[in-house]
């Protein structure tokens, strides 16, 4: 019996352990079983879940991070631990109280949504928000964070447009790589989703997106690819629907020819939770991680293991990949966690990229900033209960949020007398009334509360301006609705021109605050406000944020990052969106909450013509163009010089001035106009952009900037490649797509072809 005692120890020392024995000997060691389990996730369990989608082992999830999105599997044998992961987008999604520590709260930052942090062009920022996340992260033991969500805003109904950045794919590429850069910088790994072409929420799960591939290429992958080779995040996350025929989970185009081979990616991919059909294929096509695993998955792949269909070669392929990223975690490396993050600190963060993020639309006669101590009649049911975020996967836990009240109140503002009170009776009495919706669904808004001619007249006479918020909530789920949402309701257009007819009698102002998640409808009633502030859906520091900026206490220097259109058809996505069902519900062919799937397809008519590329081309009047937003103060542009180009790359600067009176910041935009091609080109495309620190009256900067020759091509679907054109280019400087300040041509003698 010693000798046997004393054999099994000398075994379990000789075990190869994970980061001590190379990878192949750790793999080689574990069991099939494992193997399986190491690219399976751990599971899921909640209310409606099908049998087929159960967590494969019942009571074996490791809950130690309640409410975390899902985890790996541990063998400890061999030293592998399990890894938490965790949305969101807007910051760290967990439960904020746990049963095993009553009276105590795990709340997390929500910073602002990624339209708005898009809208601030300033990827330092973008980069610091990453980093506030990734400490929050680690304070909760988490080690994977389930973000940035970086699809293209193709049409302004796509319900998750909210998280996602930019109708461009530069501006979408260069802010998921500054993200992707602040997580990682503190040990938190990344995961860009969700590739790719899942814009928009309408049977996402089984959508077959057609889209042909110069489109794909210059439009739908091209942030993805910035996003890898500047951020080089540890994980991508496949997305639910099906590209071209196959789901995006099971296209070894996609996942291998693509994502590996032509871009050279070394880390893991992961699918969304329960996304694909077919666990087979994905091992196959490169995606190594099944998340958030169900037992259904391991058997169909110990099946085919056992009849040939999945090669022993692809599985521990996955499995290596699955190691790799656990050598990286935290987990691995026993890094401590305090469950105690600095919500205070990363508060202020928060703040801050709100008010960054912040569009001035429209400022009549200077109507910001705000006279110090006006007194102000606060209307909108908006400016009572703020919209921080969107729901779903991308909602936060939060310990508070500041409503536009609060906020202006604590920036010596004051609201009209009994005003607020009136709202909250309005509000405490409607909401009872909501319909009841399903629990992962965004929940309905109390309708706007009707005001009566007499009160806006009494008020006019009594307060020294009017600020009407106009609120649109955003979630996972669903897409948008023209009435109601895109465009305003009845009775919100009836507030605002009853408040306008009312102060501008009494000649007064009024301010529109949009507290929104994406494109709405504004040409049609923006002249009956003095000034716009587009203040997104901007975190819990909503109030403060909005306040910041209304009183002056901060510049507006955030610039759209989409194009708000005259009317929803001008938008070339509106043919066929959001697509058509092919066949009727099969029953046996559920989603993750066991509704009934349907086979549908949309086709992306529009191709690469997305956003400014088709109003600038085709010179579509728009409310608003990208790129634009104002300030408190005025900039010049000077001295643009621009040299190279004919081999290399191309090197521009300008020189912006700040010719005003306040202090402010500015972005500037560079776009290339190509020579013209067989190859159909818009008039112009961003290339790159960047924004100055804060100059006061009369200080100037030199912005720097490098256009790679890859960078002035088009994809070429005939040969396959991205060519460059020779003839003459035109590099322009603006203030957005439609105010270019300065502009200069430069040479490319020959032609020059790049490989996808």
């Amino acid at each position: 019996m010693l000798a046997l005692a004393l054999a099994a120890t000398a075994q379990a020392k000789e075990l190869p352990k994970l980061g001590q024995a190379p990878l192949q000997q750790v793999v080689a060691a574990l069991t099939v079983e494992e193997k399986i389990a190491l690219v399976t996730g751990q599971g899921m369990v909640f209310p409606g879940l099908p049998d087929d989608m159960q967590a494969p082992v019942v009571g074996a999830i490791d809950d130690h991070v309640p409410g975390a999105a899902g985890a790996t599997v541990a063998v400890p044998r061999l030293g592998i631990p399990s890894l938490v992961l965790s949305d969101g987008p807007a910051g760290v999604r967990i439960n904020p109280t746990r049963k095993n520590a009553p009276g105590k709260t795990f709340h997390a930052t929500a910073f602002p949504i990624g339209s708005a942090l898009a809208s601030s062009w300033d990827t330092a920022l973008v980069r610091e928000v990453g980093s506030a996340i990734a400490d929050e992260a680690a304070a909760y033991a988490i080690d994977v964070m389930l973000t940035p969500a970086m699809n293209i805003h193709r049409y302004p109904l796509g319900g998750r447009n909210f998280e996602y950045y930019s109708e461009d794919p530069v501006v979408t590429g260069e802010t998921a790589a500054a993200l992707v850069q602040g997580l990682q910088d503190r040990g938190v790994g990344a995961s860009v989703k969700h590739f790719a072409v899942n814009n928009h929420e309408w049977n996402r799960n089984t959508i077959n997106a057609r889209v042909d591939e110069r489109a794909l290429r210059e439009i739908y992958l091209k942030g993805f690819e910035i996003a890898m080779h500047k951020g080089q995040p540890w994980t991508v996350m496949s997305s639910y629907n099906k590209l071209n025929g196959s789901y995006t989970s099971e296209s070894t185009w996609l996942l291998s020819d693509v994502l590996r081979t032509q871009w050279n990616y070394q880390g893991l991919v992961m699918t969304d939770w329960f996304g694909g059909k077919d666990a087979v294929a994905q091992m196959r096509a490169g995606n190594e991680l099944l998340m958030p695993g169900t037992g259904s998955q391991r058997k169909v792949l110990s099946a085919a293991l056992a009849n040939g269909t999945l090669d022993q070669r692809v599985l521990d392929r996955n499995v290596t990949r699955v190691l790799e990223l656990v050598l990286r975690s935290r987990a691995y490396k026993q890094a401590p966690h305090s469950d105690a993050p600095d919500l205070r600190g990363n508060a202020t963060i928060s703040r801050r990229a709100a008010t960054q993020g912040m569009v001035l639309l429209k400022n009549d006669a200077a109507t910001l900033p705000l006279a110090a101590a006006s007194r102000l009649a606060i209307l909108g049911h908006g400016s009572y209960e703020v919209i921080t975020g969107g729901t779903g996967s991308g909602d936060v836990n939060k310990a508070y949020a500041i409503s536009l009240l609060q906020g202006l109140q604590n920036a010596g503002f004051s609201n009209a007398a009994g005003l607020g009170e009136r709202y909250a009776l309005y509000i405490a009495e409607q909401t009872p009334k909501l319909p009841t919706t399903l629990w992962y669904l965004p929940k309905p808004r109390v309708p706007e509360r009707p005001v009566e001619a007499a009160e806006l007249a009494q008020l006019a006479q009594q307060q020294d301006l009017a600020v009407v918020t106009i609120s649109r909530g955003s979630g996972e789920f669903v897409d948008r609705k023209p009435e109601n949402d895109f465009q305003l309701s009845a009775t919100e257009r009836a507030l605002l021109q009853a408040t306008s007819t009312a102060f501008h009698a009494q000649g007064k102002k009024v301010v529109v605050v949009l507290n929104i998640g994406g494109v709405m409808e504004t040409a049609s009633w923006r002249d009956l406000a003095d000034a716009i502030l587009l203040a997104w859906q901007p975190g819990q520091e909503a109030g403060n944020a909005v306040a910041d900026v209304l009183s002056g206490a901060v510049n507006p220097s955030g610039k759209l990052a989409d194009t708000f259109a005259i009317n929803l058809a001008d938008y070339p996505a509106a043919d066929g969106f959001p697509g058509k069902v092919l066949q009727g519900p099969d029953p046996n062919d559920k989603s993750i909450f066991g509704e009934i799937a349907r086979a549908a397809e949309v086709e992306y008519r529009d191709s690469i013509w997305v956003g400014y590329r088709h109003f600038d081309t085709r010179k579509v009047d728009v409310a608003y163009p990208f790129g634009f937003g104002l300030s408190y103060t005025d900039f010049s542009y000077s001295d643009l010089k621009v040299d190279g180009g004919t081999q290399g790359p191309v090197h521009a600067s300008v020189k912006i001035t700040n010719t005003g009176k306040v202090a402010g910041r500015e972005v500037a935009q560079v776009y290339v106009s190509a020579p013209s091609s067989p190859l159909p080109k818009p008039a112009q495309e961003l290339r790159a952009f960047a924004k100055t620190t804060l100059l006061q009256p009369g200080q100037s900067q030199v912005l720097q900037f490098q256009i790679e020759g890859r960078d002035l091509a088009s994809f070429n679907p005939e040969l396959g490649r991205w060519v460059a054109d020779k003839g003459r280019y035109s590099l322009r400087v603006g203030a957005s797509s439609r105010d270019i300040r300065a502009q200069q041509g430069f040479d490319k003698a020959e032609a020059s072809s790049y490989t996808p």
